[in-house]
């Protein structure tokens, strides 16, 4: 009896590991319970495919009693009854034959598989004549296929639940020691949480300040030394000049203490590493069944690249993320690798997205006419349109390749020592390893990029609303990357047009004040994306609305911009989810006969366009002035409405502020628009991440019309007023409770009109 209990848990323990492995676990599992009870039992065993020549994972098991297990073919059965006499006289059952696919066939079912991973019967009969295959042989091909994909898939969520397992129990622990610390204010629920934060980003803008000055510094020392030696050298030109010049350069260290030629081996490494990323298929990249949405399957990237999960110990305390989109971006190529390679230019392409970007340290120049061969040390912050979700800021290099005539490379990678020289280690919470984008030349205006987001990420909070968004992809992955590039790219083609037809710039009479017009409402969304944001520029204080709503204040002062008004400015955000489509509430906020539903800040009066400008080919991407109220209303106020609405597939904006009648009409002629005050509030849109989403108990849903079966949306409401003429002057109660209550009463009439409310 102890020898078949030790029997049974050696064979459990042997299964258990070879289940572990990416293999067709499903299939395998019915291969050894049919091998334990010695029946053949219900179910048929499948194909497993074991070609190599792609790439697809082989499945062999072997014993000491027993050879390995190959796919079988049903021509190969001898009926089941049909006994032979064996080499040693003993008759038992005939040993069952087995087939292999051939190269050729493996091939043609990957590339149909790939297009649809379900064959009906009329295609799987035309697949097998095709391959010479019967028609069960290519069923059980798909099959096999389809749970393989699923298993890694499986376990690709699997690691993304105990990541979040690991977040919950961090979060559950600081929320039971604040508990500990803190008391609630009795009438109003607050608690003294404010000093706390303030003290946090006081504290993260010194770790960012002192960092820089230490870059500041090693630039000093460099300069001092180029200057000692030119004292040194009584025959100092010119020339001599930029012989020193490459000489520091040659031997540049940087605040990483590497060599440029180390530098240079770690780029080169990265950019084979982002080649491979960006071209690679099946097996490195399965694409999900259920989501169409690309997996880094990560066994395959630690082979392809040779990689231990071992070697580095921050796999071990890190979370991976791993992402690539592949799309048509409307702008030459030349001009786009400018974009990347340039800071500002760089910034205003994800204005959105990026709320600080420098250039720390030039490694390499690069070529004369291009930036072929530049390498750049560069500082990042980036961001989401809330205060719930905390920045992410990384340092990188940057090297731009021309790869050939038609292809360039931008590539970004993080140097693993950085930590240990002249940055503070608190900072580099996010490592980029080899990402960046190909982009390829289509010679018509366009050009075909694809973009690799990889990132190592320290474990961080995330909010419940956006955890799902930001676990897949949806907040800092390569598809909001990418359907960001594209708007842009499509709003500076739309901005350089001449040929406008008039239904597209209604309003405005000549082509300057189209872009001055269109300049003020990039100006104005830009604003609003670097306000309402998590980013060190401010300081957020959480309050309490008077039904539950959780808001975040804060305040800043103004000291010179005249883009916007002198003094001190307060700022208010609320996010929550609505079981809405995102595209429906879009378009909702942007219908004007329906905005008296929801404005609670410009008194509930009815908006009329008075100009009306395209910025994309979606209707949605577009520029408006507006009329608020009677003529004679607006005449004595001396106020329009100027709104920038923005959508692609991975978020839309609707921001709006109200503008100097006089001013306003300046730049509708082609006057400078840097002068005209804006101060914008507005929301932002975004999915929930949620592929499909259990029925919630605390909202109903009165209209099926708007209701929405793949999950709902993420709104961000953000109001901005000015509280004080002087800039020294500090936000009052009166001021709070006043901007508390247009955040309360906008989330309510909107919920009120898309019917969704609470028991």
């Amino acid at each position: 009896m102890r020898a078949d209990m030790s029997d049974n848990n050696n064979r459990l323990a042997f299964t258990k590991d070879f289940f572990s492995s990416p293999a067709l676990s499903l299939t395998l599992a019915g291969i050894f319970r049919r091998g334990e009870t010695g029946e053949k039992g219900d179910v048929e065993m499948e194909e497993v495919d074991d070609g190599r020549d792609d790439m697809t994972t082989a499945v062999e098991v072997s014993s000491e009693n027993s050879g390995p297990v190959r796919s079988r073919s049903d021509e190969d059965y001898d009926g089941g009854g049909v006994h032979e006499e064996n080499d040693d006289g003993c008759h038992g059952k005939r040993r069952k034959k087995y087939h292999r696919h051939t190269n050729e066939q493996i091939r043609e079912m990957e590339a149909l598989f790939k297009e649809s991973p379900h064959l009906d019967e009329k295609q799987r009969q035309q697949l097998s004549k095709r391959l010479g295959l019967s028609s069960r042989q290519v069923k059980f091909w798909f099959q096999n296929r389809r749970t393989q994909i699923k298993a890694i898939q499986e376990r690709h969520e699997n690691t993304l639940l105990k990541a979040e397992m690991e977040k919950l129990r961090d979060e559950n622990k600081g929320m039971r020691e604040i508990s500990k610390r803190k008391l609630g204010c009795p009438n109003c629920g607050t608690t003294d949480a404010g000093e706390d934060d303030v003290a946090s980003t006081t504290t993260e803008q010194l770790r960012i300040k002192n960092a820089k000055l230490k870059v500041e510094i090693e630039k000093l020392r460099a300069a001092l030394g180029k200057h000692r030696h030119a004292a040194a050298s009584p025959s100092y030109s010119s020339e001599n000049e930029q012989e020193t010049n490459q000489s520091c350069l040659d031997y540049y260290t940087g605040i990483f203490g590497l060599e440029k030629s180390r530098i240079m081996e770690k780029v080169h490494q990265a950019l084979e590493e982002l080649k491979t990323m960006a071209a690679a298929g099946d097996p490195l990249w399965v694409r999900s069944v259920e989501t169409g949405r690309e997996i880094l399957n990560y066994d395959e990237y630690l082979k392809t690249f040779h990689l231990n999960n071992n070697s580095n110990h921050r796999w071990l305390k890190t979370h991976i993320e791993a992402s690539r989109e592949t799309a048509l971006v409307f702008m030459e190529p030349s001009r786009l690798v400018q974009s990347f390679m340039d800071e500002n230019q760089w910034k205003e392409m994800f204005p959105f997205m990026i709320s600080k970007a420098a250039t720390v340290d030039v490694i390499c120049n690069g070529g004369v006419a291009n930036w072929d061969g530049a390498v750049q040390l560069m500082f990042a912050e980036v961001q989401m349109l809330t205060p719930l979700v905390s920045t992410r800021e990384m340092y990188f290099i940057r090297y731009c390749k021309q790869l050939d005539a038609e292809r360039w490379a931008i590539l970004d990678v993080s140097i693993e020592n950085v930590e240990d020289n002249n940055i503070d280690v608190s900072l580099v919470k996010y490592r980029k390893r080899p990402s960046g984008c190909i982009i390829k030349d289509e010679f018509n205006g366009h050009c075909k990029v694809t973009m690799v987001e990889h990132l190592e990420c320290q474990k961080n909070k995330v909010h419940n609303l956006f955890r799902s968004l930001v676990n897949n992809g949806g907040g800092f992955g390569a598809k909001r990357w990418m359907a960001t590039l594209q708007l842009q790219c499509e709003r500076l083609a739309f901005f350089m047009a001449t040929n406008i037809p008039m239904k597209d710039s209604n309003g405005v009479a000549t082509l300057a004040g189209r872009k001055s017009t269109l300049k003020l409402a990039q100006r104005m969304s830009s604003s609003f994306s670097q306000a309402i944001a998590a980013s060190s520029y401010q300081t957020w204080t959480k309050v309490v609305g008077k039904t539950g709503e959780d808001i975040r204040v804060c305040s800043r002062k103004n000291l010179s911009d005249l883009g916007e008004p002198i003094g001190a400015i307060l700022c208010a955000v609320s996010s929550l989810w609505l079981p809405v489509s995102p595209d429906l509430l879009f378009h909702f906020l942007l219908d004007q006969a329906r905005a008296i539903r929801w404005d609670a800040m410009f008194g509930g009066d009815e908006a009329k366009s008075i100009a009306n400008l395209a910025k994309g080919q979606d209707r949605g991407n577009s520029v408006t002035i507006q009329t608020i109220g009677s003529k004679e209303s607006n005449s004595s106020s001396g106020m329009w409405i100027l709104q920038d609405s923005s959508t692609n597939s991975s978020e839309s904006m609707v921001v709006y502020s109200g503008v100097d009648v006089t001013g306003m009409q300046s730049v509708m002629t082609g006057c400078d628009s840097s002068s005209l005050t804006i101060l914008p509030s507005g929301f932002s849109i975004l999915p929930d991440g949620a592929v499909s989403r259990p029925p919630l108990l605390i909202t109903r849903q009165k209209d099926d019309k708007t209701a929405d079966t793949n999950g709902g949306v993420l709104l961000t409401v953000a109001v901005q007023i000015l509280t004080d003429a002087s800039p020294s002057a500090k936000p009052t109660m009166e001021s709070v409770e006043y901007v508390k209550n247009i955040i309360c009463c906008t989330l309510k009439n909107i919920k009120t009109s898309m019917r969704c409310e609470e028991d």
